[in-house]
């Protein structure tokens, strides 16, 4: 999650059950982390064990699917308001009803106060940002296909939801704590992708999706990380050790996030961010190249400079995980408030108010040397099977024949206290190798669109453990 962290120490496999504090001891973020973590760590595995892999009450099971063809407009899908659990994660698809707003010439008195539908479509669902202009976010145009929920968890900050902030402090003071989100997406698979024997029913297209979703869901990449004391160290002015590796003037919060997926060899690039991703600047307007914004930073450390790089997103971005090339900034105009960058950013992003536009600022430089390889739309290539340096001795290492996934991610905290980065090791001190620390992803399968208008339901559904009770019960 992209937000202003220390660390975060939770570890399933450590198994601890609660955070406790002390008497006199300082209090630092990662333990309410942690605490929230173990929590939400032990429901979701309870409500998995009980309901399985998905499922929903059966009183108030959301997400029924509906098809509905397209005359002059392009198909579309009902989704059903109520809850539904993928892998414990509870989504609900019941839409808000907007409160009637009272004006000095009309009174809501008498009126019919239901202005929406309780449920969504395919075409408006909150967080899947579907384009009809676009053709890869269109149907199927062939039938038989799947239709399925895609769910995982991101963090909102006030950058995204200004409700966040608490205006009592101030436009000087930063924002507080962020929120973590449940996202869920209602997408559709042809029939083509799946192993589906002919002619199977419910059962077989549950199987067939259940190892298509597994592909997806394991990851298939791993990282290690370390700090090395850079060579001729010692001539350069720093008041870490001189044996130090990690040799940073701050304790930092690495984040190496891929930025375009695939294989090694067919492109897929990375950028790192030594403060977790989290300095991002709200847009308050484009125009060509120049980007206007609410401030340039809090201060040097979290300010923008000439030759930094950046990326235009905003919540529709975000929830689509589609890669954008990164733009470097070319010019600060301090106060106005703006800066120009390297390229215009490609429309819409950043220009809709209501998705909450904003620059992200990360923290990489082109490579240099003999042997070094330029970036790939203002990202690092990602090479495999030897280390890579960050800065200040820091060091990554991408195991060989990996498969990577645009936010695939890995958090490397850095203390001057010990020269070093916080990673797991083995008993002769070599770093070990380990998946991304997110975003995990969850898929179920919905219902299986036959013809049009015609639909097989594949949700399950399951009852209370206790119900009422019969008459030979006391």
């Amino acid at each position: 999650m992209h937000a202003d962290f220390s660390r975060l120490t939770f570890r399933p496999g450590k198994h601890y059950s609660a955070v406790l504090t002390q008497q006199g001891r300082v209090q630092l973020d990662a333990d309410a982390n942690e605490q929230a973590a173990i929590e939400r760590y032990q429901l979701r595995t309870l409500a998995a064990d009980l309901i399985g892999r998905h499922g929903g009450p059966a009183a108030a099971a959301g997400f029924a699917i509906g098809h509905v063809p397209g005359s002059h407009d392009l198909d579309d899908l009902t989704i059903g308001g109520g809850r539904y659990y993928v892998d414990g994660v509870l989504c609900e698809a019941d839409r808000p009803e907007p409160a009637p707003a009272v004006s000095d010439d009309d009174s809501p008195d008498g009126e019919d106060l239901r202005q929406g539908p309780a449920g969504w479509t395919y075409w408006d669902q909150p967080d899947a940002y579907r384009d009809q202009d676009l053709p890869g976010d269109r149907l199927p145009g062939e039938f038989p296909f799947l239709v399925y929920l895609k769910v995982w968890e991101r963090s909102v900050t006030a950058v995204e939801d200004p409700e966040i902030r608490e205006t009592a402090l101030g436009a000087a003071m930063p924002d507080t704590a962020a929120r973590a989100k449940v996202v869920w997406q209602v997408l559709a698979l042809p029939a083509a992708e799946l192993s589906l024997p002919e002619g199977g029913g419910a059962p077989q297209v549950r199987a067939a999706f259940d190892a298509w979703a597994e592909a997806r869901e394991r990851p298939a990449c791993a990282l290690a990380a370390r700090a090395r004391r850079p060579e001729r160290a010692s001539e350069d002015p720093c008041l870490a050790h001189p044996e130090a590796g990690y040799r940073g003037p701050e304790n930092q919060l690495y984040r190496v996030e891929v930025h375009r997926g695939g294989s090694a060899e067919g492109g897929a690039t990375f950028t790192w961010s030594r403060e977790n991703g989290s300095v991002v600047l709200p847009i308050t307007s484009v125009e060509g190249v120049w980007v206007d914004l609410t401030s340039l930073g809090d201060d040097d450390r979290l300010a923008l400079s000439v030759g930094d790089w950046v990326e235009v997103t905003d919540s529709a971005h975000l929830s689509r995980t589609e890669p954008a090339d990164l733009l470097q900034v070319e010019e600060t105009d301090l106060p106005g408030r703006r800066v120009r960058l390297s390229a215009e950013p490609p429309p819409p992003t950043g220009r809709l108010p209501e998705r909450h536009p904003f620059l992200r600022r990360w923290d990489h430089r082109a490579p240099r040397g003999r042997d070094a390889v330029p970036l790939s739309g203002g990202a690092l290539p990602l090479r495999e099977g030897g280390w890579l340096d960050l800065e200040d001795g820091v060091q990554v290492y991408f195991r060989p024949c990996g498969t990577y996934t645009r936010g695939d991610h890995w958090l490397v905290p850095a203390r001057t206290a010990t020269g070093d980065v916080e990673w797991p090791r083995n008993a002769a001190g070599e770093p070990l190798l380990h998946p991304p620390a997110g975003p995990r992803l969850h898929h179920a399968p919905l219902a299986w669109i036959t013809a049009p208008a015609t639909t097989v339901d594949l949700r399950r559904t399951f009852t209370p453990l206790t119900g009422t009770p019969t008459s030979s019960e006391t």
